[in-house]
């Protein structure tokens, strides 16, 4: 299959970060189940993976169903720890670079729309030598309540000079599927991520790839 033969000439490809191009899910886990903790609540690491890339305080309400101002807690508590120690718990998974590099390659331009704060996205690229990578890195600004994905795809769009038409959304969760759509922008779900059994599926992912290989032929047609 060659995704950009499906929608005409594919300009800019948009990049999760939790789950796509990084491995965080020691650092986010391990920092949730601390600030739970911290308010008598007690939950296994594996129970956790889901709090891996989407906005914390929605998370954090929609699984525990407290208020947006016990989920902004929460948040603050997670910090305490995930600032300082878990951020760091994270690496790139194996075949990031050669995958970025054949798509700049390609010609293509490359970007980053992350729900995770811009300068902590910004701050493991750069670690990893992977920044240079990007043409274009988008996350959430400061403050308890993230952007929704939407509006970062948007920005991260703007940023590229390209539009739904010639971008496409690799992302790892229907959060990503779910607010590519909502900008018209096809969403490419990777299966080495942390989506439950048949969540892309169930989302709409325009196609979904088991390996950084299958994904780079998707893209470059198989360039």
């Amino acid at each position: 299959m060659q995704f950009h033969n499906q929608r005409g000439t594919l300009r800019a490809v948009l990049f999760d970060f939790d789950g796509t191009l990084f491995d965080t899910v020691e650092g986010i886990t391990k920092s949730i189940q601390y600030a739970l903790g911290k308010h008598g609540r007690q939950e296994p690491l594996d129970r956790l993976r889901c709090f891996a890339g989407p906005p914390l305080v929605d998370k954090f309400m929609e699984v525990y169903q407290v208020s947006q101002a016990e989920a902004e807690k929460l948040v603050v508590d997670f910090r305490e720890r995930y600032v300082p120690v878990g951020v760091y718990e994270s690496r790139p998974f194996p075949g990031v670079r050669e995958l970025l590099d054949r798509l700049r390659e390609a010609g293509l331009i490359l970007g980053v729309a992350t729900s995770k704060p811009q300068s902590m996205a910004e701050l493991l690229l750069e670690r990893a030598e992977l920044k240079d990578c990007f043409h274009v890195i988008k996350g959430s600004q400061p403050g308890l309540n993230n952007e929704k994905k939407r509006q970062i795809v948007e920005k991260a769009m703007a940023l590229c000079g390209s539009g739904p038409d010639d971008t496409v959304l690799v992302g790892d969760t229907k959060y990503d599927v779910e607010g590519a759509a909502a900008c018209g922008v096809p969403c490419v779900g990777v299966r080495w991520g942390y989506a439950a059994p048949g969540e892309l599926e169930a989302a709409g992912a325009a196609a979904i790839v088991e390996s950084m290989e299958e994904l780079a032929k998707l893209l470059t047609g198989g360039i």
